[in-house]
């Protein structure tokens, strides 16, 4: 058993291990182990207390997928509810449906029993987005920005896709061999009202397969939408590639995207004998909490404690606002 995490999954990781060691399923572990980060007010890019869009308005973005039935389920700009991946594993175990959005997935949400917090973000972080909306607009800018109607042109200016970024990637294995992965995020802070990132939509920022393995990614979700990255990666593994081969095959994809929006991608991976694997774009950089992006980590049912291991870096060329 063993349960792979990005850097910022360390508050939640021995939760879901715990979760597998009591004979808890995969999709048990991922859920528990993302929850914990969710709640953790100290990360701003997941969950509770996050960066808003730039009107101010937390969205929340997240999906569960389960390999053994490739069921699926996804939330997207789903407001007043923090425990988002926990709502997407309702869509996926209640309805017939992989995906719900906005109002539609928090009216969902309260049907469900969740509870619903409108003051998700602290004081706090409301006035760091004042601080760098007002430096970074136009003079008078940040003073009627909820009346204007050229709000695409200033998030260009307020957005830096190569910073204000952040997600949580968990992938477990339970002792039947079942392989679940998760995603959860808020986006990148100060985002067009409604955007949407890879991390609710399978395929692109999540994909499991009990037969071959399982991807999650962070970063400019943008790529791996436009690229398949996390289906990418596993499909490479069905084609026969190795873990490491279908990793590095999958990032280097990237390269080949036009446009001036191709910016920075890191990953986890997980195949279906266990075997785990990082891989980054970012080889120096650090994300807002200040672990590693370079970094990712793991631990196995016989493990006290997680271990922290260094990703592969590839180079992909930076092309924003070229």
């Amino acid at each position: 058993m063993i349960v792979v995490a990005s850097a910022n999954g360390d508050v939640g990781i021995q939760a879901s291990i715990d979760v597998l060691k009591a004979g808890g399923t995969a999709v048990d572990a991922v859920e528990a182990g993302i929850r914990l980060v969710e709640d953790n007010e100290a990360d701003h890019s997941v969950g509770r207390n996050s960066y808003p869009n730039i009107l101010g308005d937390l969205e929340l973005d997240a999906s569960i997928m389960n390999g053994r039935t490739l069921e699926s389920g996804a939330v997207s700009g789903m407001p007043n509810v923090p425990a988002a991946i926990s709502v997407a594993r309702k869509v996926m175990e209640k309805l017939p449906h992989v995906l719900l959005t906005g109002a539609g997935a928090e009216r969902f949400a309260g049907e469900m029993g969740f509870d619903r917090d409108e003051q998700m973000v602290s004081d706090e972080v409301m006035a760091i987005r004042s601080r760098h909306l007002a430096t970074h607009l136009p003079d008078g800018a940040f003073d009627t920005i909820n009346d204007r109607d050229d709000l695409w042109t200033l998030v260009q200016v307020a957005t830096d896709p190569e910073k204000k970024y952040g997600t949580v990637n968990f992938i477990a294995q339970d002792a039947k061999g079942d392989i679940c992965c998760g995603v959860s995020t808020s986006g990148w802070a100060w985002k067009f009202p409604g955007r949407v990132g890879d991390s609710p939509i399978i395929g692109a920022g999540n994909y499991a397969d009990n037969r071959y393995g399982a991807a999650a990614c962070t970063g400019m979700g943008e790529m791996a939408i436009r690229a398949c990255t996390a289906h990418s990666l596993v499909f490479y593994m069905k084609m026969g590639l190795s873990l490491a081969e279908a990793s590095r095959r999958a990032m280097e994809d990237l390269r080949d995207l036009g446009g001036p929006y191709v910016s920075r991608m890191s990953l986890v991976s997980l195949d279906k004998d266990g075997n785990h694997a990082g891989f980054t774009s970012m080889e120096v950089d650090r994300d807002m909490y200040d672990n590693p992006v370079s970094n990712y980590i793991f631990q196995r049912d016989n493990m006290a404690d997680h271990e922290s291991v260094s990703r592969t870096f590839v180079e992909i060329p930076t092309r924003w606002k070229e």
